[in-house]
């Protein structure tokens, strides 16, 4: 059983969690007696400022397809309730529940870090991912602009980049993109969990619904866009069985790529994410929690390479030959975009205006604030 407090069975709308479990890395916590809406009101989305001096992170993980990521945002306002990035805001002190998704720092200075370090002679131009951890277009992003902002960088630069996200607003950005698709120096993945509105309300509350996303696919197409789709995650027992829809509504809609990555649970995520099944899906928790140890030889979770995004054993296979059969129907190629690094040109830097530049008059947010 989990050692989330389960019998808090209150859904915060619009919110993924719905308390702040200990952070692992913390010695002490508060835990009230008992819970009362006078006393633990839904929350607010809180904004901090993140004053990082530089911005490109980097991996060597030899399962993940990219090395280096640009992440304006940490904390992510969707609220997906199996996030695998929760436990990142435990190394901040805070929490991977509720503070996750409501407490979440933003990075102004994102685009002025990233042109200074595309500008540096040291740096190698390489595909950056948007983003490797969090959502760029995450909710906040319509009024801050920060992804926007670091994309009029990288077409200053045609630097390649691959954008991952759950929201229809990076078709705000279809002028950019379409800048850089003309030095084949662009991808978008959108992810889709599931085609039922009603589950992804639930799951993923401040998403896109699966229309939406569906949507965007077929804007960013049309619009000479490659844009493919990440049937991520696959939930065991909830929302396997709804990949042959998923790779066949996003085949029609445009997308030229479809991958699949399985549930991953790390750390305090297992216990967050058996919390929720069990308010929202009492009756099919312990199916989707045996199925998840069936992949994860016992586990919830399993960290080696490899098998942390696909699972192993028989219902790993199945779910494999199930995505294959999918994609080969529709008639999606198995196969990586290869964007070029060859227009490459170093972005300027200096007082004066870039490119795509324009004068904001002022913040539009500050530190503390809260929507």
């Amino acid at each position: 059983m989990s050692t989330v407090a389960t019998d808090r069975r209150r859904s915060i709308r619009g919110r993924g969690s719905a308390h702040n479990p200990k952070n692992r890395f913390l010695p002490l916590a508060v835990e009230r007696e008992a819970w009362t809406l006078a006393s633990d009101p839904d929350p607010e989305t809180e904004i901090l400022e993140d004053r990082s001096r530089s911005i490109i992170s980097r991996n060597d993980s030899p399962d993940l397809g990219f090395d280096a990521s640009l992440n304006p945002y940490r904390g992510c306002e969707t609220g997906c309730a199996y996030c695998y990035a929760r436990p990142t805001h435990e190394y901040l002190g805070l929490s991977a529940g509720l503070d996750f998704e409501s407490r979440i720092l933003v990075k102004p200075e994102a685009p002025e870090l990233l042109r200074r370090e595309l500008a540096s002679p040291r740096w190698k131009p390489q595909v950056l991912v948007l983003s490797g951890v969090t959502d760029p277009y995450q909710p906040l992003e319509r009024r801050l602009r920060i992804t926007r902002r670091c994309l009029e960088v990288l077409v200053e630069a045609r630097n390649p980049v691959g954008i991952v996200t759950k929201h229809h607003r990076v078709t705000r950005d279809i002028d950019l993109l379409r800048q850089l698709a003309r030095y084949n120096a662009v991808q978008v993945q959108l992810s889709v969990t599931t085609l039922d509105r009603s589950l992804q309300r639930k799951m993923e509350p401040r998403a896109s619904t699966p229309e939406r996303r569906l949507d965007a696919i077929a804007r960013l197409a049309e619009a000479g866009i490659p844009v493919g789709v990440n049937v991520a995650p696959v939930i065991p027992g909830l929302t396997d069985h709804e990949i042959p829809a998923i790779v066949e509504a996003a085949a029609k809609a445009g997308a030229e790529r479809a991958i699949y990555i399985m549930l991953r649970l790390p750390y305090g995520v297992a216990d967050l994410f058996e919390d929720w099944l069990r308010r929202h899906y009492p009756g099919r928790a312990d199916k989707v929690l045996n199925r998840m140890r069936e992949l994860r030889g016992g586990s919830l979770y399993a960290s080696t390479f490899g098998e942390r995004m696909r699972g192993r054993g028989p219902f790993a296979q199945q779910v494999q030959r199930l995505f294959d059969l999918a994609r080969a129907k529709h008639g999606i190629e198995p196969r990586d975009y290869d964007l070029s690094t060859e227009h490459f040109r170093p972005p300027r830097v200096g007082p004066q205006l870039g490119l795509f530049d324009e004068p904001t008059g002022g913040s539009a947010w500050s530190a503390g604030s809260r929507t």
